[in-house]
């Protein structure tokens, strides 16, 4: 356990309480923030999604937010119809240009004795480039899928 770690455990109830300078990042700082966010889900769920979605970048817009059938003769549940954005670009390459050089992942082995790795967003990207270029020298094209059994490494 790290320093900051340990000293942030409150001992027997089991509890860890994140470090102030984490806290004050967060995206939902308290209980009660946390609370209001799930009663605006709950009240009007296109409206919270619509503002979630705010957060990526959509190559298209979508039209709908959520489009939703129990009919037997037509079941369906459509989020974001219409729309279309990059996973990739949206987790790693959006980034680059403003902090290539922050953590974009923290690796915590299952192997106490394996070292913790962080793994900035340039480096990422190097990573994936390597691994989209050998897809494609195995043929691999768009709109193929692509199955990879892989352990708990950040690979993964």
């Amino acid at each position: 356990m790290s320093d900051q770690v340990t000293a942030a455990y409150s001992g027997s109830a089991g509890l860890y309480h994140a470090p102030e300078a984490f806290r004050a990042a967060a995206r939902i700082a308290s209980r009660e923030a946390y609370a209001e966010a799930y009663a605006r889900s709950i009240e009007d769920p296109e409206a919270f999604w619509r503002k979630q979605a705010e957060r990526l970048h959509w190559f298209e817009p979508f039209r709908t937010v959520k489009d939703v059938s129990f009919d037997p003769a037509d079941v369906h549940i459509r989020w974001f119809e219409g729309g279309r954005l990059n996973a990739c670009y949206n987790c790693i390459d959006r980034h680059l240009d403003t902090h290539p050089d922050r953590v974009a992942l923290i690796f915590e082995p299952d192997d106490p004795t394996e070292a913790s790795r962080s793994i900035t967003y340039r480096a990422l990207a190097e990573e994936v480039g390597r691994f989209a270029n050998v897809l494609k020298k195995h043929g691999v094209k768009r709109g193929d899928r692509v199955t990879i059994y892989l352990p708990m490494i950040p690979e993964a």
